[in-house]
């Protein structure tokens, strides 16, 4: 028996919250790109903050930070460069946080998924030990499930019930997860033979990737130092000698090859930052 189709009510529509987004999520151009990183970014890190709020805290910490450094030096182009670091803080904070939900979630699937096959043993079909597993899971995971929950109780079919779970948790395991619910349900067969095979599964994947990381970890710290250290040393000299940059652009050669090495910079940290986030999918 087909679910019945939710018919839309004019009239509930106030009690609705908005999605706030900056990003079409469509891949359009570089700025749509950026943006589209920033919602998925919000939605990760469970913050529960509207991102204008994290953008409006980002404004709020560059201009404490910069009008510190202005006060203690009175010069513009320190102020500049401590502006930009006081504006990057809370979105450093925020992927912070985000991967400290991620292997939170990571630890939590195993257990959850061989509480699923426990719950399927009774003869529970797939959405009722959905239901049961995400009252029993603590957060962060279990509020995600309840999401799940949710949706299942209002008729949502289980396919577009746990449909966005990879995107809103940024955890890729979950897409096997997904995988396996909607190929059992349409085909059937023993669901706890399939939820057993599945713990053990995300167990061995999971131990892969705790084994990448540490024959990884060297080369990823050697990274993350190259990536920092240029910018750490031109702070250093910066807020050191306030006139550094302004005896370094006063000459040809000092400009050109300070841009130069600034783009460098950056073309070499987007391709080694995509490189770590390749290597370190969950």
């Amino acid at each position: 028996m087909s679910a019945t189709a939710i018919q839309p009510k004019p009239e509930f529509a106030g009690i609705l919250k908005d999605v706030e987004t900056f990003g079409s999520g469509r891949g359009g151009d570089t700025s749509d790109r950026l943006n589209s990183w920033f919602d998925l970014l919000m939605l990760q890190s469970g913050v529960g903050m509207a991102p204008s709020m994290i953008l409006l805290l980002c404004v709020c910490t560059g201009i404490a930070l910069g009008g510190l450094v202005f006060v203690i030096q009175e010069n513009f182009l320190t102020t500049a460069v401590g502006a930009l670091i006081g504006f990057l803080i809370p979105i450093v904070a925020v992927m912070y946080l985000r991967s400290a939900r991620q292997k939170q979630i990571l630890g939590q699937i195993p257990p959850m998924v061989e509480e699923l096959a426990r719950a399927a043993k009774t003869g529970r079909s797939v959405e009722h030990s959905l239901r049961m597993v995400a009252d029993d899971t603590p957060a962060p995971l279990g509020s995600e499930l309840q999401l799940v929950a949710s949706r299942l109780d209002m008729g949502v079919p289980l396919r577009d019930a746990v449909r966005d779970l990879p995107a809103r948790t940024g955890v890729n395991t979950f897409s096997l997860l997904n995988t396996t619910l909607i190929v059992q349900q349409q085909t059937g067969g023993d669901l706890v033979s399939v939820l057993e095979r599945l713990s053990r599964t995300v167990r061995d994947r999971l131990l892969f990737l705790g084994r990448l990381r540490a024959a990884t970890a060297a080369s990823r710290a050697t990274a993350t130092l190259m990536i920092l250290l240029p910018p750490a040393v031109l702070a250093f000299f910066t807020f050191r000698e306030p006139d550094y940059l302004q005896h370094l652009f006063s000459s040809s050669w000092g400009r050109n090859a300070t841009l130069l090495a600034i783009g460098l910079e950056i073309v070499g940290a987007v391709w080694v930052l995509r490189i770590l986030n390749d290597s370190q999918k969950t």
